[in-house]
């Protein structure tokens, strides 16, 4: 038992973890010809509690529940993942990358999150306004402009052969190497790093 844990609270490689995740595809199509997505359950939450005189939210939320409950299963899996099975581990974190954000002002490498953006403390902040509200509005925005999200699109839309869900994913990467290669170092600097 005490070694199938270490073997739970250990990063698994990719050759298992990317298996896993792609084998998820194939069974939730051939079960019940469900498709994976996250972002889609926002709108069948908002659908249960709106009052049905938005048309955008009048159907039949309940068709959906499966995918509100499996949302239920990610939150109640990262909380006893992050509080039961944590890797007691210091998180790694490449030496050319500490380097790149240490130049930026980013000193924090201690959690998965650096506390020099993500803490509560910079929630009424500039920094806050930016990275919680700004960047937040942007990625629901861009999340209803391209029909669905990163997994939504790059899991299940790919995988399922859509054009729309390569051109979406090749856009959000193209957008992942532009802010990080051009445009976060003049926005940190506007907030104060």
């Amino acid at each position: 038992m005490n070694q199938l844990m270490e073997w739970i609270t250990q990063p698994w490689p990719w050759y298992v973890a990317g298996p896993l995740i792609g084998l998820t595809v194939p069974a939730l199509l051939i079960l019940g010809n469900k498709t994976f997505g996250i972002s889609s359950s926002l709108r069948h939450v908002c659908a249960a509690c709106v009052p049905a005189g938005i048309p955008f939210f009048s159907y039949n939320w309940k068709k959906e529940m499966w995918n509100l409950l499996f949302v239920l299963g990610v939150l109640i899996g990262g909380f006893v993942a992050t509080n039961f099975l944590a890797n007691p581990d210091s998180i790694i974190v490449s030496e050319a990358t500490q380097a790149d954000l240490k130049a930026l002002g980013v000193t924090d490498f201690g959690n998965l999150l650096p506390a020099d953006i993500f803490s509560w403390e910079n929630l009424f902040t500039a920094k806050g306004l930016l990275f919680f509200v700004i960047g937040g509005f942007l990625v629901g925005f861009g999340t209803r402009y391209a029909g669905g999200c990163t997994s939504g699109h790059a899991i299940m839309g790919i995988s399922s052969l859509q054009w729309q869900s390569v051109l979406a994913t090749v856009f959000f990467m193209i957008g992942g190497f532009l802010m990080t290669h051009v445009l976060l170092e003049p926005l940190m600097k506007l907030v104060g790093f």
